[in-house]
């Protein structure tokens, strides 16, 4: 028998070593040769191969020399039952003798009990095969087999799913502006903090000559990847439309009719884009989106909804609206992430926070304005994850 506290010291070892170690091509034959060197000789196992699925059978992929390929059999059916027992139990003990023949070649006796791990990754199958010799329990083997698949399925998983993510979380960075434009007479920030490692709120500028320029900030409807795939399409809607002339209400619907006919699960966009020309005059097209506001002193101008958000109807009606910017205003473009944050007590920092905040500070340079905005709204949900997305755009004309 196992000596229990030594054997769960030493798997507890090399599950933490499938964990860390790299699953690249020689990842699972690592991993056999580990355990037949750690646990072969007490759990009375040996001659571990590996089988992977390719089409309708498993084929022999390790090891790799011309003697094993003559004892075990090359490719094993998926359909028989020895495998069937494997897929059902994810891991099987075949004691009953005449279901061990599928594992070796035609001709070959066989008179050694086998034992079969199924694991996989999201894209491959594999099964991995041990020769059970004299002594074995079965308490013991059992415990140990699905100890390990379990692990190893989670490595294979986990790694995978990943560089998924990461690939993801690469592509929205790639959305999201390096960097603001410098417009001469313009202090200009923004950041977005998603909830999720990808989310559903962005940010644009776009700049068409010298002193004529842009920006944009909207809010998919939930976050994670179904809003993150919506926000790609939105992104590239908006500067493919807005490229060469700006033409927000053509765009926009355009943009609502892509976004009708999405499939994602979400498909809801609060967005707000707008223009600002020689002078500080702002021409801006808000679709359902939180009010952006215009400090100068304490005097606070809301730049209300004129349209409603886009995925909602197939046709919609949407107008530009105006309003000037003075030298020293300061323009704050936000996601309902920022307002809608809650403290311990379910209260909300409110729009009425955030626009005092901003008139005590508005001094401030743009970039400081940001730090300090999201410093005191994490502050004010007792500094726990955030739930929502965030992001604040700040222009200043100087």
């Amino acid at each position: 028998m196992l000596e229990p506290k030594t054997f769960y010291r030493e798997l507890d070892a090399l599950l933490a070593k499938i964990r860390i170690e790299r699953s690249d091509q020689d990842f699972l034959p690592f991993i056999l040769s580990e355990l037949q060197r750690n646990f072969g000789e007490q759990l009375h196992f040996n001659n571990g191969r590996i089988y992977e699925l390719r089409g309708e059978d498993f084929v022999l992929i390790y090891p790799h020399n011309d003697k094993a390929r003559k004892v075990w059999a090359d490719r094993i059916p998926r359909e028989s039952e020895t495998i069937q027992l494997a897929y059902k139990n994810r891991s099987y003990i075949y004691d009953d003798l005449p279901l061990n023949r599928i594992f070796f070649a035609s001709g070959e006796k066989f008179d050694h009990i086998s034992t079969v791990i199924w694991v996989h990754s999201p894209e491959r199958q594999w099964l991995i095969v041990f020769e059970l010799n004299d002594g074995w329990v079965r308490e013991e083997v059992s415990l140990f087999l699905n100890a390990v698949r379990t692990s190893i399925n989670y490595r294979l998983f986990s790694e995978i799913m990943g560089g998924r993510l990461e690939q993801a979380v690469q592509i929205q960075k790639s959305l999201l502006p390096k960097r603001a434009p410098k417009i001469e007479g313009y202090d200009i920030f923004g950041h977005s903090h998603p909830a999720e490692f990808v989310g559903g709120d962005f940010y644009d500028y776009f700049q068409f000559e010298e002193d004529n320029f842009g920006v944009s900030l909207g809010d998919a409807s939930g976050h994670g990847f179904p809003a993150a795939l919506l926000v790609r399409d939105v992104v590239i809607g908006l500067r493919m439309g807005l490229a060469k002339e700006l033409r927000i209400i053509h765009t926009l619907k355009k943009l609502n009719e892509v976004i009708q006919r999405s499939t994602y699960s979400t498909n809801f966009v609060s967005l707000f884009v707008g223009e600002i020309e020689n002078g500080g005059h702002l021409f801006y097209a808000n679709a359902g989106h939180p009010a952006p506001f215009l400090i100068k002193g304490k005097e606070v101008k809301d730049l209300d909804a004129t349209g409603i958000t886009l995925g909602f109807l197939p046709e919609i009606d949407l107008h530009r609206s105006y309003v000037r910017m003075e030298p020293g205003s300061t323009l704050v473009l936000y996601s309902d992430g920022i307002i809608e944050r809650e403290n311990e007590n379910e209260e909300l920092y409110g729009i009425e926070r955030f626009k005092d905040l901003i008139i005590k500070h508005q001094k401030r340079t743009a970039k400081e304005l940001i730090k300090l905005i999201f410093d005191t709204v994490f502050d004010f949900g007792n500094q726990t994850s955030w739930e929502d997305d965030a992001t604040v755009v700040v222009i200043k004309r100087l």
